[in-house]
């Protein structure tokens, strides 16, 4: 194996394991083990379980921006969040099984649970920016906490879709867009009504 392929080796097997014997009790000793790496090379690249899932994220982070167009700009924000948002999902597929699996266990390993929504902190900012869509401000916080509730509503519907089209992973994730672009509407329609109600 290259050294460059043992990152990438160690994360399947953790993922495989957190599937067959579930993530809250998984050791770093028996990620090792089963990955065949000592535990010490193992601890340099990753110090700890949050930091295997934060290499799944920034995976999915890349794969979303490899696949990024400037020309999807000229599209609507809620097209163009829906591709960044299946872009997503298909770079995390290879992980799916393990995903589901850590998000079953997060009542008993609530630490995991709180790892991997801060790693989401930095992905949604992201994935809004690659949309073309302003996270700064008020305003773009506010866009990333909306976002971030529709993008793991989302999640919620693509870790139980075993389709081989995900249709309802679609479906979820156009509705809740729709919800998003309907709010922001209508906040667009509110700041266009208070200027003019100040101008006159």
């Amino acid at each position: 194996m290259k050294k460059s392929e043992i990152p990438q080796h160690i994360v399947s097997t953790a993922m495989s394991l957190a599937v067959e014997t579930g993530w809250a009790t998984l050791s770093l000793a028996e990620i090792a083990v089963a990955s065949k790496v000592s535990l010490s090379d193992l601890h340099q690249i990753f110090p700890s379980k949050s930091s295997i899932l934060r290499f799944i994220s920034e995976q999915a982070d890349q794969g979303v921006l490899d696949e990024c167009d400037t020309d999807d700009l000229r599209q609507p924000a809620k097209d163009r969040l829906f591709e960044i948002c299946m872009n997503r999902f298909d770079a995390l597929a290879p992980f799916k099984e393990g995903i589901k699996a850590i998000a079953k266990d997060s009542r008993r390993d609530p630490v995991a649970a709180l790892l991997f929504l801060c790693n989401l902190r930095r992905s949604m900012p992201l994935m809004l920016e690659a949309a073309g869509i302003s996270t700064s401000g008020i305003r773009g916080v506010v866009r990333v906490k909306a976002f971030s509730i529709a993008y793991l509503a989302a999640l919620q519907s693509w870790l139980h879709d075993d389709s081989d089209d995900l249709g309802k992973t679609m479906v979820k994730l156009d509705k809740v867009l729709g919800r998003l672009d309907m709010m922001a509407r209508r906040c667009t329609r509110s700041g266009v009504l208070r200027n003019k109600e100040k101008a006159a």
